[in-house]
């Protein structure tokens, strides 16, 4: 399915509701971001699996930055899935080694949320830290060319 396709798709299923590009909150999230993978980072040697779910946190909150700068956002109850659905459609091959890893993270860190039991590794952690900043690195760049303006320190 091509990206027209799917975006027509989801809205009409209800999974995707246009909204206003709004630079501010698409900086304001990707700062968030950026905060997040400082803490997961802090936290990697007290929890590792907080660690992973911060890392993981970062990068939702900059991919539901790029799905705004594309004038949509994730509604309904499959708002993370959905959001990972719209950066593979969007993004394509260019980067599907990045977003199965993202999409993976997004399971692991719901087994971790919701089963008592299920530790993550610090090797796990860790490589949840570069997928994020390496994710985060990526979504920066792509606002940036649609906006010049718009750029983080990453």
């Amino acid at each position: 399915m091509n990206f027209e396709d799917f975006i027509a798709e989801y809205l009409k299923k209800g999974l995707l509701q246009r909204q206003t590009t709004d630079w501010r909150a698409i900086k304001a999230s990707m700062e968030r971001s950026q905060k997040d993978l400082q803490t997961a980072r802090l936290n990697l040697s007290i929890d590792e699996g907080i660690a992973f779910t911060v890392a993981y946190l970062a990068m939702l909150r900059a991919a539901r930055a790029y799905i705004l700068s594309k004038g949509f956002r994730p509604s309904d109850g499959y708002q993370h899935k959905t959001v990972i659905e719209f950066i593979e459609h969007s993004l394509g091959q260019r980067s599907k080694q990045l977003i199965l890893r993202f999409d993976r993270m997004r399971r692991k860190r719901n087994i971790f949320t919701y089963e008592i039991g299920s530790p993550i590794s610090k090797t796990e952690a860790e490589s949840a830290l570069r997928t994020a900043t390496e994710f985060i690195k990526l979504i920066n760049k792509l606002l940036r060319s649609d906006d010049p303006q718009f750029n983080l320190d990453i």
